[in-house]
């Protein structure tokens, strides 16, 4: 056995010699959610649309690049990875067709991190569904497959894309997130969690899509974890575990009343329709909508706006034939495909079952988000747990459910896996969502949405000691509410960060990194009090700069930047917190711009 090697243990992982190990990981690489050829950042909209002929080779970074970002990591602290990669970059040229250039690159890429004893886990990353649909994951054919059609997207906003922006450098910050609540990737989320139970005739290849959808991305990461298997000397070795799919969301499952903005929907920015609007502009028809903008405390409407596609429909008008699947002639292209379930009568526009998701169907019992990680996710995470496992044996498997929510009721049952890890996100979000930092208040949002406080208002921190503690005592939480819920397993909080173009990214012109310096000292003194396994920053990214940032959805995450200058080679080698936090001022002044991992080398 290989003394890479580590097991789970309890709540702890341990390595051969029985030593407890904490995972001080970080992201690799953002870079991956796009294609490498052609190169299609989410600020350059040319070739947006023709998303079969492309390839994921040399993401995260070319073979030849690998040692110097696998040693700057070493050098920085970290030893593990959680390493990103998309069901496109697998299956983009059509359903069962795997790009077997990609693999073997993958391979290649993980033979060089073994040289640096990292510990890799493997994620299939999905934001908003796809590329197409403002984020990244799932190949561009699983619209087609499901009567979508993405070059409909804009007009329509069934989704909102950078790519296809008027102006991508003045996209609004994180308005990729709204994607969650439009049409096209609430479709596909319900459509891959629940098709057969909320759209029984959306039947292709003689299947439902929600088993075409699924079976086909289980099928490409079984596929990919037989070729590591396969290789000799990974598995286990570097690979030591697979995290489930990123950042489940429930898409339309559960909704109580469709006609309104669901109350536990809290991120509304620009434009925000109901899931009914978002049906009838599909469907090409126009709508008054809810306009809003993040204030100081949350989401503040600030008017309405009318949209009219003109017309346009966000639906296929005819069959996609290359693909080659036989769709079901009682699935009709060219209508919504929720009208041709009876949601709501296209031909005057009226809601007919404003409560259609709202319950099992057959079943008297509501749906909630809760209920949604009990019984959808679940279903999927066991599939996938067990084709990963049938090729890669013993493996430990991540399990990450939905964001912010009540994880899934684990302990006792047959779920409840001695070789598993929860996986949990945490973002402070009025950081992320204002990129400002403030010292004076903040939130107690896992408080708000357990319930903890009679009013809101209460929930508001006061003070920088204040502010760090409550950030501390969410993570805490969350450690508590695993044991609870998910049992007696580690917990690796696999992303949290912050934005460093904070306040209109003063830092990069003034070379003052202060912000930037408290926030992240903020979240590691969270990650401390918590009593975590581990963690995964996000991100590292290898082409950030200052003018786009992370080269996606105008973000700014990477502890890494091309901008940015090296620190000397005494800093960076130093092993004390002490040094850094004694000389983190000088840093900064003298060299006028310091590199982005000063901010993570001050705290350890």
């Amino acid at each position: 056995m290989s003394h890479l090697r580590v097991r789970v243990e309890g709540q702890s992982f341990r390595d051969p010699q029985n030593r407890e190990v904490i995972l001080r990981g970080i992201n690799v690489a953002g870079d991956a959610k796009y294609p490498q050829v052609p190169d299609l950042r989410s600020n350059d909209p040319e070739v947006f649309f023709d998303a079969d002929d492309i390839s994921f080779v040399g993401r995260p970074f070319p073979l030849d690049r690998a040692d110097d970002h696998f040693q700057r990591l070493r050098k920085w602290g970290y030893n593990a990875i959680r390493y990103i990669f998309t069901w496109e970059a697998i299956e983009h040229a059509g359903p069962g067709v795997y790009d077997e250039e990609w693999v073997n690159f993958t391979i290649e890429i993980l033979r060089i991190a073994k040289k640096y004893q990292f510990y890799i886990f493997m994620d299939p990353h999905q934001d908003v569904w796809s590329r197409l649909s403002g984020g990244s994951g799932a190949p561009a054919w699983t619209f087609y497959a499901a009567g979508l059609n993405p070059r409909c997207f804009k007009n329509t906003e069934a989704a909102l894309s950078h790519h296809t922006a008027e102006s991508p450098t003045d996209f609004p910050k994180m308005l990729w997130c709204t994607n969650y609540s439009r049409l096209a990737c609430q479709t596909m989320l319900t459509l891959f969690w629940a098709g057969r139970d909320f759209a029984p005739k959306a039947i292709i290849d003689d299947m439902n899509i929600q088993d075409f959808l699924q079976g086909h991305f289980i099928a490409a990461c079984k596929h990919l974890a037989q070729k590591i298997h396969d290789a000799g000397g990974l598995e286990h070795d570097v690979v030591i575990g697979w995290e489930s799919l990123n950042e489940p969301h429930r898409g339309l499952v559960g909704i109580q009343d469709i006609s309104k903005v669901p109350q536990e929907q809290h991120l509304q920015l620009g434009t925000s329709p109901t899931a009914l609007q978002g049906m009838l502009l599909g469907a090409g028809r126009s709508c008054e909508v809810k306009s809003w903008r993040f204030g100081r405390l949350g989401p503040r409407q600030t008017g309405k706006k009318l949209i009219d596609p003109k017309g346009e429909s966000a639906w296929l008008q005819s069959e996609c034939i290359k693909y080659g699947w036989q769709r079901d002639p009682n699935w009709k292209l060219g209508t919504c495909l929720w009208a041709q379930h009876g949601v709501w009568d296209p031909t005057n526009n009226i809601l007919l079952q404003k409560d259609y998701f709202s319950k099992i169907p057959g079943s008297h019992e509501t749906l909630n988000y809760q209920r949604f990680t009990n019984t959808y996710f679940l279903v999927h995470y066991r599939a996938y747990r067990d084709a990963i496992r049938s090729v890669c044996e013993g493996t430990i498997m991540f399990c990450q459910p939905p964001v912010m929510e009540i994880p899934p009721s684990m302990k006792g049952t047959p779920d409840d896996d001695p070789n598993m890890v929860h996986a949990v996100h945490f973002y402070d979000g009025l950081t992320l969502l204002r990129k400002h930092w403030s010292c004076f208040f903040n939130i107690d949002v896992i408080g708000i949405l357990r319930g903890k406080y009679a009013l809101k208002t209460l929930a508001v921190k006061f003070g920088e000691r204040s502010i760090r503690n409550g950030l501390r005592n969410q993570l805490a939480f969350i450690r508590d509410e695993s044991i609870r819920n998910v049992g007696n397993h580690p917990l690796v909080f696999t992303e949290i960060g912050i934005p460093y173009d904070l306040d209109e990214k003063n830092a990069y012109a003034t070379g003052d990194y202060g912000s930037q310096i408290k926030a992240m000292d903020a979240n590691h003194f969270a990650l401390e009090g918590s009593s975590a396994n581990g963690f995964t920053l996000w991100a590292y990214m290898t082409e950030n700069d200052h003018a786009c940032g992370d080269q996606w959805n105008g973000e700014d995450f990477s502890i890494f930047s091309q901008d940015d200058l090296e620190l000397p080679e005494g800093i960076a080698s130093a092993s004390t917190s002490s040094y850094y936090l004694t000389h983190a001022e000088d840093c900064i002044t003298e060299q006028g711009k310091t590199h982005n991992s000063c901010v993570e080398n001050i705290v350890p």
